[in-house]
């Protein structure tokens, strides 16, 4: 489809978005189905009547996304991110997922029984994050029965960020604590042999042998947040940029030791301050909202740094002309020149 280089970006959009959507077969059967596993959600989604009282399995998410307890860490707010995440994905992979025949399949029919399973086995045990699984797993087997099997194959990469959508809540601190011991004891080590500074590490604390300040290392800055993130980024990174499998997979592993090492250059920025101007000053460093994004920026230009130096794919021009082989012998072509 040739769209005019005058049109601008959303008016772009647009067409691009109309045409795709024109070409999918089963729209209204799709979009049916989806409302009543939606109405079903918000219903009987959540048995939990404890912090938020609700039914919805929505508004439990939206709790856990964004608390409204100001002292409560939004240690899953990326989930607000994940639903334009995995359709800005499917949007950019439109032409290969219609490519495939894209067909009612009845056997999808199972998935979507299973995604009410563990719907079911999660409000009966009152686990609301076991029934959000079961509702993003759902959208995905609805997907299936309106399009088929080629399509699930797909698109089941964009589909299954919706994992990042499943509120850790307090699964976090099995990852959250050993983080937070491993970026002390890097500080702590940095700081005595590098730095040449007193610090000296109790646990998850940090202090200066003359308790000239101290900081205890809690939940919210163990770095869960950026880790999430990375990953995330990385995984987005190596689905967009490579096809071989196992540069997908280099760059998501190293996207844990670029959460690592952007979150120990934090704490050692507040060490530093507050060696120079005392507690106060190491405060003001870590209450700072650019400081605050010193983690990203590893990861950021790390990843793609992998990817420069692994080489990202190299996609052929499907109109690039193909170069045509000479038909002529060398002693025809002899001949030729001769006269």
């Amino acid at each position: 489809m040739q769209i005019s280089p005058d049109v601008g970006i959303l008016e772009e959009f647009r067409i691009k978005f109309t045409d795709a959507w024109s070409r999918l077969p089963n729209r209204g059967f799709f979009l049916g189905l989806l409302a009543v596993w939606i109405l079903l959600f918000h219903l009987y989604g959540n048995s939990v009547q404890g912090y938020i009282k609700t039914d919805s399995l929505f508004a439990w998410l939206s709790n856990a996304y964004n608390p409204v307890d100001e002292h409560a860490i939004a240690e899953d707010a990326h989930g607000n991110l994940i639903p334009f995440l995995v359709l800005g994905l499917l949007f950019w992979k439109r032409d290969s997922l219609l490519e495939v025949p894209l067909r009612t399949w009845w056997p999808a029919l199972l998935l979507v029984a299973l995604s009410l399973f563990i719907h079911v086995v999660g409000y009966a045990v009152q686990q609301t994050r076991v029934s959000a699984m079961g509702f993003f797993f759902g959208i995905y087997a609805l997907t299936g029965l309106a399009w088929g099997p080629g399509w699930m194959i797909r698109s089941f990469f964009p589909f299954f960020l919706f994992a990042f959508s499943v509120p850790l809540g307090s699964l976090a601190e099995t990852i959250s604590f050993p983080l937070r011991i491993l970026v002390c004891q890097l500080v702590e080590g940095i700081s005595h042999y590098v730095l040449a500074i007193d610090l000296v590490r109790e646990g998850t604390q940090l202090k200066n042998t003359v308790e000239h300040y101290q900081y205890e290392v809690a939940a919210a800055c163990s770095g869960i947040r950026s880790l999430m993130a990375t990953v995330l980024l990385g995984l987005v990174y190596s689905f967009v940029a490579f096809s071989v499998w196992w540069k997908r997979l280099f760059v998501i592993f190293m996207a844990f030791p670029f959460a690592v090492l952007g979150n120990l250059l934090r704490m050692l920025m507040i060490v530093i301050a507050a060696e120079l101007g005392g507690q106060s000053f190491g405060n003001k460093v870590h209450d700072s909202t650019w400081f605050s994004m010193v983690p990203y920026i590893p990861a950021i230009f790390g990843l793609f740094f992998m990817g420069r130096w692994l080489g990202e794919n190299e996609v052929p021009r499907k109109d690039a002309p193909v170069p045509k082989q000479s038909t002529e012998t060398p002693v025809a072509a002899t001949e030729k020149e001769a006269l």
